[in-house]
């Protein structure tokens, strides 16, 4: 962990409730690494549900990208409102990681006392809540929110824009089901899904796909040649084929552009290893079935949020301001079964939730 000197008033925090000392009470939200439809539901929440403790809240901009810059806006209820049903984040966002150096990691720290923080909430996948926890670690009073539409954060059933993510995956396949259908082509469907196959899986499960390949197991060029033969064998002349970007297949040649490619949190690029059509070319090259393929990409995240999301979103955010109220600082809010609770943000640091083992049975089934 990169550690720069804590403020000057964390030995005010450490074991006081917020709001003890009997101050006026500010908190700070975020929104960061990569938009997902309902994060606007999470900030309207944690608007909502701090002004109702009294507090003031402001938002900062662009994740901690804004920490680092000290740019930020009050939030309101006549500011936040009308966001519940819009994607995307009325904050903005980056990957922006203050953990490289000990000096933006120190910056990030001072935020409390430059702007007068009171606690902080931060609403992100694995990359944003690993700067939360180290700051959380330093005694500083911050909590988190799981975002991602790859639902891969531990210690949580689902996150924030997975639910819409899997809809728009389910819906696009049935889309191109019946181009696909009408031409008795094959088509390779590649969807978000660095480390884990929660997308591919649900989405090509949702949308009748009828090969899935997911990153939890590694699967061979000729196995995805043969399944497209043996169905064109057996009269069903079409094929939909869904890939992780992160699928690893062995046999099949992939574009090394990616491999050179990291963001800040050091994670390869994975868009340019062009799974998905250089599968498509492999399937026709062997089986001289016309084989097209569809990068879902940034759709996934795109439109505006399913029901289960706003309510998610609601839900998490209210919790987050609920452990500031009650001084349980460094916990994510998480949904396990039909209940929120807390998951220490320790817990999560540095580790990837795999797709289920039960789901792969489900995928050699329908295959």
């Amino acid at each position: 962990m990169v550690s720069g000197a804590p403020p000057k008033r964390v030995g005010l925090w450490l074991n006081q409730t917020v709001g003890s000392r009997g101050l006026a009470v500010h908190i700070g939200v975020l929104t960061g690494g990569g938009d997902c439809p309902g994060l606007n539901a999470a900030i309207r929440a944690v608007t909502r549900a701090s002004l109702d403790q009294g507090w003031s809240v402001t938002g900062l901009h662009d994740g901690w990208a804004g920490v680092l810059a000290r740019n930020s806006t009050p939030l309101t209820i006549e500011n936040t409102d009308s966001f519940l049903d819009v994607g995307g984040t009325l904050l903005g966002s980056s990957r922006t990681n203050p953990l490289r150096t000990t000096e933006s990691y120190a910056k990030a720290a001072s935020v409390f006392d430059d702007m007068g923080l009171d606690g902080l909430v931060a609403i992100g996948g694995d990359d944003t809540l690993s700067v939360a926890g180290a700051l959380a670690g330093d005694g500083l009073p911050v909590v988190g929110i799981p975002k991602t539409i790859d639902n891969d954060v531990p210690g949580t059933d689902m996150c924030i824009g997975f639910d819409t993510a899997v809809e728009t995956i389910a819906g696009s396949i049935a889309r191109l089901r019946s181009t696909t259908m009408s031409h008795h082509r094959a088509t390779v469907v590649e969807t978000m899904g660095r480390q884990a196959g929660w997308l591919a899986a649900l989405g090509g499960l949702a949308g009748g796909a009828d090969f899935i390949a997911v990153p939890e197991q590694r699967s061979t060029r000729d196995e995805f040649v043969a399944h497209v033969q043996r169905r064109y064998e057996q009269g069903r002349d079409y094929s939909i084929v869904v890939v992780a970007e992160g699928a690893e297949i062995d046999g099949l040649e992939v574009g090394e552009a990616g491999v050179q490619a990291t963001d800040e949190f050091g994670h390869i690029v994975l868009a340019a290893r062009s799974v998905g059509e250089s599968l498509a070319r492999a399937i026709e090259g062997a089986t001289g079935i016309e084989t097209r393929s569809s990068v879902l990409g940034h759709l996934q995240r795109g439109g505006p949020p399913t029901t289960f999301d706003r309510v998610l979103g609601t839900r998490l955010g209210v919790a987050a301001v609920g452990y500031l109220a009650a001084g349980q600082r460094g916990q994510m809010a998480a949904q396990r079964g039909p209940h929120i609770e807390p998951v220490p943000l320790v817990d999560i640091a540095g580790k990837t939730r795999p797709l289920d083992d039960s789901y792969l049975d489900l995928l050699s089934l329908f295959a």
